[in-house]
């Protein structure tokens, strides 16, 4: 048996809020799909020169009312950032709430417009220990 990652899919109630804070975090927009029939549309956001590692964020053209207010059922995004507290720091610069901030130089969490969490992970080794962040608390949860 062979298996293959495809995707992962979000469904979004803002698809351009959406489409906005995966490109903070570095992804493009490298397929979309309109379904004039099924009344939605299927935006895949990728980071660049990783042509198998999509996001499907689903929009659907007449609302959603099943979406839950907590996503916390799906689990989280993960990523890998060369500096993740220069990463921490653009998002929070463009507004996003670092839920968990990377206190130990490693790992972070924020969420996105639509509820989903999203680790980031520094690539490699952690870094040294830094303030803001090492003393900084958690907003929310993660």
């Amino acid at each position: 048996m062979t298996i293959r990652y495809l995707h992962t899919m979000v469904r979004v109630l803002d698809l351009d809020a959406s489409i906005n804070f995966f490109r903070l975090l570095g992804l493009r927009e490298t397929r979309r799909f309109d379904s004039e029939e099924g009344r939605f549309t299927l935006v895949f956001m990728t980071p660049p020169g990783q042509k198998d590692a999509h996001v499907e964020l689903t929009y659907n053209w007449d609302g959603d009312d099943g979406l839950p207010s907590d996503s916390r059922h799906f689990g989280h995004l993960a990523y890998g950032v060369d500096d993740i507290y220069a990463t921490c720091q653009h998002l929070m610069d463009n507004g996003v709430t670092i839920n968990r901030p990377p206190r130990d130089g490693h790992m972070a969490f924020v969420r996105s417009p639509d509820n989903v969490s999203v680790e980031l992970l520094q690539n490699g080794e952690p870094l040294p220990k830094a303030e803001p962040w090492a003393s900084m608390k958690n907003t929310g949860h993660w």
